[in-house]
């Protein structure tokens, strides 16, 4: 089965060597030129995409507007994206060791925030890669908060997740 990357993994592409990318700091902030009037009502995020370069040769890098789509909660619902107020990269070329980042606002309701999924899908060099997901997700999920667990997200819950999973594992077998 198809496992998504967890926000703030990296991610590498096959079809060019040296080149990986990952989405990173899923946060609640505000746009830098204030909001849009669609999105009143609605939780302002900022998510940041980085593309690293570790090859020996520059690449095209093209990040805009329609290649990154922003899902939020368990019925996966898009998200208002400010394209206004985000900053994308535009066929920049990213030379060996350096790195380019977009930055994405957007908003929906603050109790879907708990499961976000980003989806990214580069142009590089006037070619089209193939399409990664990341989840993460800001604030406590569905539930926690009222049961009085800890409130964990994004990277924290896929740790409890998977220890438990290796702890289920690792149990000898009574049967």
């Amino acid at each position: 089965m198809y496992e998504p990357n967890v926000v703030g993994d990296w991610q590498e592409y096959e079809e060019h060597a040296g080149l990986r990318v990952r989405v990173h700091r899923l946060e609640a902030a505000e746009p830098p030129r204030g909001r849009d009037e669609a999105a009143e009502g609605l939780t302002y995020f900022r998510v940041r995409v980085t593309v690293e370069n570790r090859s020996g040769r520059p690449f095209g890098i093209h990040l805009e507007d329609g290649q990154i789509d922003v899902r939020v909660g368990p019925d996966g619902e898009g998200a208002f994206v400010d394209w206004r107020n985000s900053r994308f990269v535009e066929g920049f070329d990213v030379y060996p060791l350096r790195r380019v980042t977009a930055v994405l606002y957007a908003a929906a309701p603050e109790a879907a925030l708990a499961q976000v999924d980003v989806q990214v899908q580069l142009r590089v060099d006037e070619e089209w890669t193939d399409r990664r997901l990341w989840s993460g997700g800001i604030g406590p999920a569905p539930g926690e908060a009222a049961a009085g667990a800890p409130c964990a997200a994004g990277r924290e819950d896929l740790v409890h997740q998977v220890s438990d999973f290796l702890r289920e594992q690792a149990k000898p077998d009574t049967a």
